[in-house]
């Protein structure tokens, strides 16, 4: 049966005032099945999202917020018109002129007047009035054909209008970055609402000489090629010092700049090169005095389906390669030839809270943490089972990329500037709204992958919206659960199959095609920022059920186990260490501990663990502990663990607590608080036990959540077996290419497609070079990896495969 997209959305609400209370009723499917209608809030008001971090910036958090601002509801701002726009004076913002330029040498001859002119004009030209008017016509009308609305939250319009009357303090918006449009529609939005015209950075090498004119004379900025050069090159100098005149120009005459902080349609929220070299120039500005304070206002960005720079609606291999041809007017021309033929549903731009880089600096440096290893000390003693220890010290900072060229920062501040990007990253992805093909694409993915019926499907979309905002993040949409289930399929017809069945019901398929797998993988990736931790408890407890099978009997249950406290905190530390903290869009402000401590509170808050009565395995006797189904060897009181000397220094065991007598108090009315992270860590509290839940929904929400941290897990595992094969040494591009390859070649023989993505590959490239696994040495065309010689044996790659398949559900 075909789906037509303005059939099944006629009549979705998407709340532009005030939401109202959840409410049920049932409502006749054309199908025959009887369907509640569920508007998909939990309270009167939806959750106001983007609070500024109160560790980092507590007077920032005081400020530019009032209780009214959540109430304001909802603008469209694609009903604006023109006469919106036409009432600003947007030429009399001058173009900043280079004039630090002359600092490049001791002298300055006349030979260089021409070429800071060149590169000045590399980053920016003058605006032109006549081209602003006609790509916001333009605009617009694109805008109205693509998407069915444009949402943006009044109340954090009124935020950022407020922050940007503070006297003489620019505002830098820093945001997410989900399609090439987002140049276009951000300082669209911006312009219509009376902030005026910010300047926009775009990416150099990725266009064309005649699309950069035309984006620079509609304000966009760009990276000068040099400034990427090493520092002792008179090229990279000169575009520097250039750079930096021109960002202090630009920010004294108080006008707005946006910064995308990631790849555009990478599928993983990392810090972008040119993001870290923008927000290294901008707190060189700061700290150069150019302006007393610069506020940072993180943005969120989320659609239905984000349009790609081809036009269509899921680009195959989404992250650009290095040597790729560049996009020009023409190309530009045919994608949107082709996206006017396409449905993209709704969008959602959020604004996070504003606040001030001082006061960020400030605290961030007088905070730095002292007691840091890096990740080899920490986990490789884990991995080759050396090290029992829980690993509740601080990762070394992580060098983030694009940042290598800003030499004029010292390495403190280098440092600086990639924990402010990570946060205001992070604070980007939390405020953004969950779509509904995100919620849909998820449960296709990663809890009905062989197929549900229409009913069950609805029902599990009402539910997963609940949780999502259990969590307090808000949702891109309200109205009718049939409106709102049947608009996400329409969107998703290429990647879902319908059939419709005797009962008078139907039955929904995802396609098991390349392209339909990883496009859900692609929608369904918005849903790990709002359940990390409880997907990384859920893989924690993976791990410990990967130990426990070998020692139960054929008769018992995984989850008639006891989960010790201890075990289980390691197991989540291991985790949380191993993966990279940017993909995992963890606050640099708090620890591994913290964080370790998070997970465990909201696994019990979900209802995924249940305290057990009274078990102390402190007090338990050896006999009471011996393993079950599996024997011990001869002359030892140890059971033999499944993952050899990994387990040796701790080995994991089943208590036999039938044996015991409890005392009547539980154990769970001694507990004073879980939802405390910081209470002190005492002996008791490391022997607390828990069992996981026997209600019915637990088992499917358990697999859900080991499924959103699936994709990444199973690259990082899949580029450890990839270790044997790889052919070291070589440099790192051409090593990355194989890996992608064999990653392709590994989802072609089981369909798991979403384990493709070339950044997460690059992310287990990264990972494995902190890790000590590839070492990096300079190289005449870049760098070269070599394997270390501690994985140059195949017993040694095959623990480390171990490590990681663990946490993994298949």
């Amino acid at each position: 049966m075909a789906l037509t997209q303005r059939d099944s959305t006629t009549r979705i609400l998407l709340a532009e005032k005030k939401s109202p209370q959840r409410h049920m009723k049932t409502w006749p499917l054309g199908f025959g099945v009887k369907l509640e209608i569920v508007t998909p809030f939990l309270g009167k008001y939806r959750p106001f999202v983007g609070r500024c971090c109160q560790i980092c910036t507590p007077k920032s958090w005081q400020s530019s917020f009032h209780k009214h601002l959540p109430s304001l509801g909802f603008h469209n701002v694609l009903q604006v018109t023109e006469e919106d726009t036409r009432v600003q004076d947007v030429m009399a913002l001058k173009v900043p002129q280079a004039r630090g330029a002359g600092s490049v040498v001791s002298k300055s001859p006349a030979q260089w007047r021409s070429k800071v002119l060149q590169i000045l004009g590399q980053i920016q030209s003058p605006l032109s009035l006549f081209l602003l008017r006609l790509c916001s016509w333009a605009l617009i009308r694109l805008l109205n054909c693509m998407f069915l609305n444009l949402l943006l939250h009044k109340g954090q319009l009124e935020m950022v209008r407020r922050a940007a009357q503070t006297p003489d303090v620019p505002l830098v918006f820093l945001s997410t970055h989900k399609s090439q449009l987002d140049g276009l529609l951000l300082p669209f939005l911006l312009f219509s609402q009376g902030l005026g015209v910010p300047r926009v950075t775009w990416e150099y090498q990725a266009y064309t000489p005649s699309l950069r004119a035309l984006l620079s004379r509609l304000g966009g900025v760009f990276l000068p090629p040099g400034a990427e050069h090493t520092p002792d090159s008179e090229r990279g100098t000169l575009s520097r010092a250039i750079l930096t005149s021109y960002i202090e120009e630009l920010l004294k005459g108080r006008q707005h700049l946006v910064i995308f902080l990631e790849e555009p349609v990478s599928g993983v929220s990392r810090l972008s090169a040119p993001g870290g070299e923008w927000l290294g120039a901008g707190l060189g500005a700061v700290r150069a005095g150019a302006v007393p304070d610069v506020m940072l206002v993180p943005v969120g960005i989320a659609y239905d389906v984000a349009p790609n720079a081809s036009g269509g609606r899921f680009q195959k291999h989404p992250p650009a390669v290095k040597g790729t041809q560049p996009f020009g007017l023409w190309s530009c021309l045919l994608a949107v030839r082709r996206a006017l033929g396409r449905e993209f549903g709704c969008v959602r731009v959020d604004f996070a809270q504003p606040f001030s880089l001082q006061e960020y600096t400030a605290n961030s440096l007088f905070r730095r943490s002292c007691s840091q290893k890096s990740l080899e000390e920490l986990l490789l003693p884990v991995i080759l089972g050396k090290s029992p220890d829980l690993l509740d010290w601080e990762k070394c900072e992580e060098w983030y990329p694009g940042l290598g060229a800003a030499a004029e920062l010292k390495a403190d501040e280098r440092v600086l500037v990639g924990r402010l990007g990570l946060h205001s990253l992070s604070a980007g992805v939390s405020c953004s709204a969950v779509m509904a093909v995100a919620i849909m694409s998820a449960l296709l993915l990663h809890k009905h992958r062989e197929g549900v019926f229409l009913s069950r499907l609805m029902s599990d979309f009402s539910w997963l919206g609940e949780e999502t905002l259990l969590r307090n993040r808000d949702v891109g949409f309200s109205g009718r659960l049939r409106d709102l289930g049947l608009h996400a399929l329409s969107l998703l017809r290429g990647c879902v199959s319908l059939h419709r069945l005797s009962r008078r019901d139907v039955l929904v398929a995802p396609r098991e095609t390349e392209a339909a797998v990883r496009e859900l993988s692609w929608h369904s990736a918005a849903l790990l920022p709002v359940f990390t931790c409880e997907a990384v408890g859920a893989c924690a407890i993976n791990a410990l059920l990967v130990e426990m099978l070998p020692f139960l009997g054929p008769a018992e249950l995984p989850a008639a186990g006891v989960l010790s406290q201890e075990e289980l905190s390691r197991k989540a530390l291991a985790l949380l260490q191993l993966l990279p903290r940017d993909v995992l869009l963890l606050q640099p402000c708090q620890s591994v501990s913290c964080y370790g401590q998070d997970v465990l509170d909201k696994l019990i808050q979900c209802g995924l663990l249940v305290a057990e009565e009274e078990c102390m395995l402190g007090e338990l006797r050896p006999e009471d502990c011996q393993p079950l189904g599996v024997p011990s060897p001869k002359g030892s009181g140890q059971p033999v663990s499944p993952l050899g000397p990994q387990r040796a220094a701790g080995q994991w065991q089943r208590c036999d607590t039938a044996r015991r007598r409890f005392p009547r108090k539980l154990l769970w009315k001694e507990m004073e608080d879980f939802s405390d992270s910081d209470s002190d860590y005492d002996e008791d509290a490391g022997k607390r036990c828990f069992k996981i839940s026997q209600l019915d929904n637990c088992p499917d929400f358990f697999l859900f959540l080991c499924g959103l941290l699936g994709p990444l897990l199973k690259t990082f595992e899949r580029a450890a077996a990839f270790l044997a094969e790889s052919g070291c040494p070589e440099r790192e591009l051409e090593y990355l290419e194989k890996l992608q390859r064999f990653l392709v070649r590994k989802a072609r023989e089981d369909g798991s497609f979403e384990c493709t993505n070339r950044s997460l590959a690059a992310s287990s490239v990264r990972t494995f070079k902190e890790l000590g696994v590839l070492r990096e040495q300079p190289g005449p065309a870049g760098p070269i990896l070599h394997l270390s010689e501690t994985f140059s044996t195949k017993g040694n790659q095959e623990q480390l495969e171990k490590f990681i398949g663990q946490f993994t559900s298949s």
